[in-house]
């Protein structure tokens, strides 16, 4: 059973403070598998390369902590690697796809979240079914195929499949779309509103929480993409951050403290992002229970 903000909020009055200070205790250790690596990676892109190779075979919390701290080591690793170049191609390739997924997942969710036609529930039930696909399946396929189309050694086998829709997505959208009253659609059909205004116009606008959590995954999904840069991209000028940070590290492996700040200043963006959209990701995730 779901507490309404009201008694969530009186529910967190009745507890003590030294409740809420246990109770926040607990998430921290809770949350340090995760945070004591990123906590290495900006302790170690502010250290000397003595200090990490001084310490290398053992761990303690003083270890983490630079004797000096070294901000030189970031602009040091730009000038080691063009990662303004890779900053660009990587953000233009971002905001591509997003609009491409997005705007293509949400026009097939409405169909199936609000339109009657043959065969519908049996589409959609095979869309799903691709999501048991693994990649690793379709990859030389795909490849060959991409290949044969003069694609190879462009950013066009990253963009154009974004524009065919994801599954992801679709099932996300789907299940908002059929949470939305259709009073509204039903009146704008009866005054000759046709179904794209009614999606453009209606629809979409009601659907912010859910197109912005599929954003984020889609922007987060090709900020950390490796794979399909190394598989379709041979041109250095064209690399993107994370295929980026890859040749970073084959070339100049033993400089831990560059390569530890370039890996900084390429997850830093990230973390802020969604603490900036923790909200409506949130409302998005929250509201795609769905209704049939």
């Amino acid at each position: 059973m779901r507490l309404s903000k009201a008694q969530a909020r009186r529910t967190n009055r009745a507890l003590t403070p030294l409740q809420r200070l246990l109770i926040h205790a607990a998430l921290l250790l809770l949350c340090l598998p995760a945070i004591l690596p990123f906590l290495w990676m900006i302790a170690t892109s502010l250290k000397t390369d003595t200090e990490v190779y001084a310490s290398t075979g053992s761990f303690s919390i003083t270890a983490l902590i630079p004797h000096a701290l070294q901000f030189r080591n970031y602009p040091d690793a730009l000038r080691t690697v063009p990662l303004a170049t890779y900053l660009i191609n990587t953000l233009a390739l971002c905001g591509t796809t997003v609009i491409g997924s997005v705007l293509s997942s949400a026009i097939v969710a409405y169909g199936f979240a609000r339109m009657t036609f043959w065969g519908r529930d049996a589409l959609f039930v095979v869309m799903i079914s691709t999501m048991a696909l693994p990649s690793q399946v379709t990859m030389i396929p795909t490849f060959l195929i991409y290949r044969a189309l003069g694609w190879y050694g462009t950013y066009l086998p990253l963009v154009v499949p974004s524009f065919t829709a994801s599954a992801f997505f679709v099932f996300l959208l789907t299940q908002f779309f059929r949470t939305l009253p259709n009073e509204m659609a039903e009146s704008a059909r009866l005054d000759g509103c046709s179904e794209w205004k009614i999606f453009t116009r209606m629809i979409l606008p009601l659907s912010r929480p859910a197109l912005a959590t599929c954003a984020l995954f889609s922007f987060m999904g090709t900020w950390n993409d490796f794979m399909g840069p190394l598989l379709y991209i041979d041109d250095p000028k064209k690399y993107t951050l994370a295929y980026g940070l890859q040749q970073f590290y084959s070339s100049y492996g033993g400089k831990w403290t560059q390569l530890m700040a370039a890996s900084a200043m390429f997850t830093v963006p990230i973390i802020i992002l969604f603490f900036f959209a923790q909200k409506t990701f949130i409302q998005g995730i929250a509201t795609t229970g769905g209704r049939n």
